[in-house]
C-alpha cells in the first residue's frame, strides 16, 4: 500500500488507464475516453461518477459552475484530456477543481500520442 494520500487508489486507477490508453490508442474525443475509463473503473469494482457538477464561489457568492470528468469512489477527481501534450492550463483547470471540493488528490489523464499522466494534491487545511 501507497504512502500517498488515496495511493493504492490513484494505482487502481492508473492500471484502468493504461488499459484503456493500450486497447483504444489515441485520436478519439475525450468523451469515448470517459466512458471506456467509466466501464473499467466499475470492472474494477470502483465507484465512478461522471460529469460532477461543482460550484465555484467568490466571497461567498456563486460564480460558476463547471463539471469534474470523473470523481471515483468520492476520493479521487479524474480529469480526462485527448491533447498532443500537457499543458500548465490543465493541471490548473484540475488544481482548482480541488480547490473548489473537500477532494485533495487529482489525477489529470491525457490520451494523446504518447500517454501521460499528473497527479496533484490540494490539501483540504489549505481551502
Amino acid at each position: 500500500m501507497s504512502s500517498l494520500i488515496h495511493g493504492g487508489l490513484t494505482s487502481e486507477i492508473l492500471e484502468v488507464y493504461y488499459h484503456v490508453y493500450n486497447t483504444l490508442g489515441y485520436g478519439f474525443l475525450e468523451k469515448v475516453y470517459e466512458n471506456a475509463l467509466i466501464i473499467s473503473l466499475k470492472k474494477k469494482g470502483l465507484y465512478p461518477a461522471r460529469q460532477v457538477p461543482l460550484k465555484v464561489y467568490f466571497e461567498s457568492e456563486l460564480v460558476g459552475d463547471y463539471f469534474a470528468d470523473i470523481i471515483v469512489n468520492d476520493s479521487v477527481i479524474v480529469e480526462i484530456k485527448a491533447a498532443e501534450s500537457l499543458h500548465p492550463s490543465h493541471e490548473a483547470q484540475l488544481l482548482n477543481y480541488l480547490k473548489a471540493t473537500e477532494i485533495e488528490v487529482g489525477l489529470l489523464l491525457n490520451f494523446g500520442e504518447k500517454p501521460e499522466f499528473k497527479r496533484r494534491i490540494y490539501s483540504n487545511n489549505l481551502k
